[in-house]
C-alpha cells in the first residue's frame, strides 16, 4: 500500500482523541479499523466508513495481520485521580495491554506505531515550556504507566526496528463535528464548565487562587483535539525504522482557570457560578509544552490555538448532543 494511503488500526478509536484521529485518517484517503472494547469508548463515536472490532488491546493479535500498515494506540485509561485511587487496572491496561499490542504488531510484521502518550510523565517541571529534555518523575501512575510503555517502546524500536513516534500532550480540548468528550464522570475543565453554562452543574469549583500566576489560578496549555488529530497524520508519515521519536504538543501558551470560565461566559452567553475551593495536592501553577520538535521533525503548527475557537467548538457539541 502507499504512502499516501495505508491500512490501519487504531486502538482506542471509539474514545475522544482516538475518533477524532480516525475520522482524520479517512478523510485523507486511509483505511482504518477501530479496535475498542467500549469501557470508556462509544460506538456511536466510530467514523462511518470504518470498519469497528469490538474487543481489548491485549487480544489484537487475533486480527492484527500482515495487511496492517501501522497502528495508532490510543487503548488507555486516563483518569489520574482514579489512577491514584486504584492504580493496578492502569498497569494492567496501559503497560500491561501495549506489551501485548506490540508482541502482536512483531508476530505480524506491523512495524510503524503511533503511540498517545502525555505530558504527565514530566510530573511537575523545574521549568516551563516544557520541552522533550526534561527530567520525567511523574507524580501519579497514570503518567508512570505512560513512561513505562515509552520506555518499552525505545526498547522495541532497538532491539526489532520498531519505527515509532510517542506524542505527548496535556490539555485537549474542543470538538470536530459530531465528535467531542464523553466522559463519565467527566474531570476536564472545559467540559465541566460548558456542563454550569447549560445548566448540568450549579457551579464549577476553582481550585486554588493564590497560585504565582497574573490571576492567581492555574495556567494550562489547551490544544484543538483536531490540530492534535493532525500532527497523528504527520507522525504516521515521520516514523522511520529502529527510530523512536518523543515529541511535545501544545499551543507553547497558557490558559488561567479564571481565563477559561469567562472564556465560555462570552462564548455562550451563559452565567457560570464558581465557588472557590482548595488547592489540589500537586497541581502545579503552571503546565505548558513546547511544541518546536513536532513543528521541526513533523512540520506541524497548530491552526486552532484561539481559546475562544476552542471553546465554541466544544460548546456547539454539547448543545447539540452525541449520539449514543
Amino acid at each position: 500500500m502507499s504512502e499516501s494511503s495505508r491500512k490501519c488500526l487504531v486502538t482506542g478509536g471509539a474514545g475522544y482523541v482516538g475518533s477524532v484521529v480516525a475520522a482524520h485518517l479517512l478523510a485523507a484517503g486511509h483505511t482504518v479499523t477501530v479496535l475498542d472494547d467500549l469501557s470508556t469508548g462509544h460506538r456511536a463515536a466510530v467514523p462511518e466508513g470504518a470498519a469497528f472490532i469490538h474487543g481489548r488491546v491485549q487480544d489484537a493479535g487475533q486480527w492484527l495481520d500482515s495487511s496492517y500498515d501501522a497502528v495508532l494506540h490510543f487503548a488507555a485509561f486516563s483518569q489520574v485521580g482514579q489512577s491514584v485511587a486504584d492504580p493496578e487496572p492502569y498497569w494492567r491496561n496501559n503497560v500491561g495491554g501495549t506489551a501485548d499490542l506490540l508482541a502482536a504488531m512483531r508476530d505480524a510484521g506491523v512495524r510503524t506505531l503511533v503511540f498517545s502518550s502525555t505530558a504527565a510523565t514530566y510530573g511537575e517541571p523545574a521549568a516551563v515550556p516544557i520541552t522533550e529534555d526534561a527530567p520525567t518523575a511523574p507524580t501519579n501512575p497514570y503518567g508512570a504507566t505512560k513512561l513505562a510503555v515509552d520506555h518499552m517502546i525505545g526498547g522495541e524500536c532497538a532491539a526489532h526496528g520498531l519505527a515509532a513516534v510517542s506524542l505527548r500532550y496535556f490539555n485537549v480540548a474542543g470538538a470536530y463535528g459530531p465528535y467531542g468528550e464523553r466522559h463519565a464522570p467527566e474531570t476536564h475543565l472545559i467540559p465541566i464548565v460548558l456542563q454550569v453554562a447549560r445548566g448540568e452543574r450549579e457551579a464549577v469549583a476553582v481550585y486554588g487562587d493564590d497560585y504565582p500566576t497574573p490571576d492567581g489560578t492555574c495556567v494550562r496549555d489547551y490544544i484543538h483535539v483536531a490540530d492534535l488529530a493532525e500532527a497523528h497524520l504527520l507522525a504516521l508519515s515521520a516514523a522511520r525504522d529502529g527510530e523512536h521519536l518523543i515529541c511535545n504538543l501544545g499551543n507553547g501558551n497558557g490558559f488561567s482557570v479564571h481565563e477559561v470560565i469567562e472564556t465560555v461566559r462570552k462564548v455562550t452567553g451563559h452565567p457560570v457560578p464558581q465557588t472557590a475551593a482548595p488547592r489540589r495536592p500537586g497541581d502545579p501553577a503552571v503546565l505548558v509544552a513546547s511544541a518546536e520538535r513536532a513543528r521541526e521533525t513533523l512540520g506541524w503548527t497548530p491552526r486552532r490555538p484561539d481559546l475562544a475557537g476552542i471553546v465554541a467548538d466544544a460548546w456547539e457539541f454539547a448543545r447539540r448532543g452525541p449520539e449514543q
